[in-house]
């Protein structure tokens, strides 16, 4: 019977002569590692500002709860707390409504921001590591073409 030939040492210089530029791998890791820090930046400060907003919108409505469940010595003092209470409400979730508008608004352009600094990075890393390859591979081209000759 015939073997079957091994291949093995035939890999490992076909491997060892191609050209792998590692650093390239670490500088997108690293890339990829500031984006996601400066993207939970902008989330947790949006988040922080967003619990902010509700926790005064609570406290802001609970005041005004207490305003409405005063004793009155009149049944129309009853309509017009209710009133009053219902325009303060309306004009609360209004202002609360626009600050979280605010809030969104912010976080949307600094992804903006985040994301176009991003791909302005990944081309001038992606331009260096073609511009390396190209090198290397025309390297190792002229090193098989003089080794043929």
């Amino acid at each position: 019977m015939t073997k079957t030939p091994d291949f093995t040492k035939v890999m490992q210089d076909m491997m060892a002569s191609f050209p792998v530029d590692s650093s390239a791998l670490q500088n997108a890791f690293k890339t990829q590692a500031a984006m996601g820090e400066k993207m939970s930046k902008v989330a947790l400060e949006a988040a922080e500002k967003s619990t902010e907003i509700t926790a005064k919108w609570a406290k802001d409505t609970l005041a005004k709860m207490g305003d409405l469940s005063k004793a009155k010595s009149e049944p129309t003092e009853y309509t017009k707390a209710a009133t009053d209470f219902a325009s303060a409400a309306a004009e609360m979730a209004a202002e609360n409504m626009a600050a979280f508008a605010e809030v969104a608004k912010k976080v949307q352009m600094e992804t903006v921001e985040l994301m176009l600094a991003a791909g302005k990075d990944l081309s001038e890393d992606a331009t260096a590591a073609v511009k390396k390859a190209t090198a290397d591979v025309t390297s190792v081209a002229k090193k098989a073409a003089a080794a043929a000759k």
